[in-house]
């Protein structure tokens, strides 16, 4: 199976992006949904992260407040590292079952820690959503509805976008307008097409 990792920085657009390939009938393996799944009531991972922070960290529910969680691992570098020692391992082998599951002509892993972890292993191709920092700063903000501050934090713990882009074989510029971007998907589609049936 021919895998392209899909990437970019928070606010980026990296879903609006691959809508745009599941559009076009490609399986797509998401990262953040798995690491969801991860978390979810019952599983090993969220007694863990709560054995760590407190009840304060679960809704009333029972379900991991990931508000709340962000808002200290991405104040408190050790917590992050922690939480990440803890998570990766488990996301990655729900990453591998899920891809090895696909049926289109090639596949698509939507990863925001694509580059940042040994996710980049999983694939053959490198495909980077890239916007402004700022343009970042906005659309994070006004989806998330986080702090500036927060969300910073965040760019800050991801790889730069320079070396984001320096690791790229494609890039999407999501700056442009976006009545263009189905043009601009269809002619990497077609490409990506190509190399999975050469492989």
């Amino acid at each position: 199976m021919f895998i392209v990792g899909l990437t970019g920085g928070i606010g980026s657009g990296k879903t609006t992006v691959a809508n745009e390939f599941a559009a076009l009938g490609i399986d797509l393996v998401d990262a953040d949904q798995l690491s969801r799944e991860a978390v979810l009531p019952g599983m090993d991972a969220l007694n863990c992260i709560a054995e760590r922070f407190g009840e304060s960290i679960l809704t009333p529910e029972g379900e991991l407040n990931r508000t709340a969680l962000r808002n200290i691992v991405f104040h408190a570098p050790e917590e992050r590292r922690w939480l990440e020692a803890l998570l990766h391992p488990v996301i990655r082998d729900m990453m591998i079952a899920a891809l090895e599951q696909s049926t289109s002509d090639y596949g698509i892993l939507v990863s925001p820690l694509l580059l940042e972890t040994s996710q980049h292993e999983l694939v053959d191709r490198i495909l980077v959503v890239d916007v402004t920092e700022e343009t970042q700063l906005q659309r994070a903000m006004r989806r998330d509805g986080s702090d500036e501050s927060t969300i910073r934090g965040i760019i800050e713990a991801q790889i730069s976008r320079k070396a984001r882009l320096g690791a790229a074989d494609d890039i999407i510029d999501n700056e442009l307008p976006m009545e263009t971007l189905p043009d601009r998907v269809l002619i990497l589609h077609k490409r990506y097409c190509e190399m999975a049936e050469s492989k």
